[in-house]
C-alpha cells in the first residue's frame, strides 16, 4: 500500500520540534508516527498524520519548509527474522531502499514497516506475491 508522508526541514535548535507539534495540535491534526534524522545544523522530520494535506498547508503557513513523498507500508509478525525476510526479498530483486522505519505497538503481534524504495510498484508486487501483508 502507498502511504503518503510529509518531510519537514528543521533548524537544529531547541524548541523547533515542539513548535512543529504545536502547529499541528492547533489545527487539530493527529501525528500518527514521526522520525527525525539530524545533522549538527538541521534535521529532517518525517511524519504521517491523519491529514497530511492539511498538515502541509498549515505548516507552510507557519514558516515550515515541507515536502511530501510516498512510502510503501507492510505489516509483518513481530518476531525475529520477519524484517530480514522483507529486506532479503527486496535485495534479491535489487530494489534500493532509500530509508525505512518500523514500529510495533505494545500488545500487538505485528509490526509495521514503512519503506522509501526506488521501485515502489515492483516492491509492492514482489512483497504481496510473497505473502507480506500491506496496510
Amino acid at each position: 500500500m502507498i502511504i503518503n508522508q510529509i518531510a519537514v526541514f528543521l533548524e537544529n535548535r531547541s524548541g523547533r520540534i515542539c513548535e512543529f507539534a504545536r502547529v499541528l495540535k492547533d489545527a487539530n491534526i493527529n501525528i500518527q508516527t514521526m522520525n527525525i534524522a539530524d545533522t549538527s545544523e538541521y534535521g529532517i522530520l518525517r511524519a504521517i498524520t491523519d491529514d497530511n494535506e492539511k498538515a502541509i498547508r498549515v505548516l507552510k503557513e507557519n514558516g515550515f519548509n515541507t515536502a511530501s513523498t510516498d512510502l510503501i507500508g507492510f505489516q509483518v509478525a513481530d518476531k525475529p527474522g520477519e524484517m530480514h525476510k522483507v529486506l532479503q526479498l527486496l535485495d534479491q530483486e535489487k530494489i534500493n531502499i532509500s530509508y525505512l522505519y518500523s514500529y510495533a505497538q505494545v500488545g500487538s503481534n505485528t509490526a509495521a514497516i514503512l519503506l522509501k524504495v526506488d521501485s515502489p510498484d515492483l516492491a509492492i508486487r514482489l512483497l504481496t506475491h510473497n505473502g507480506v501483508k500491506s496496510f
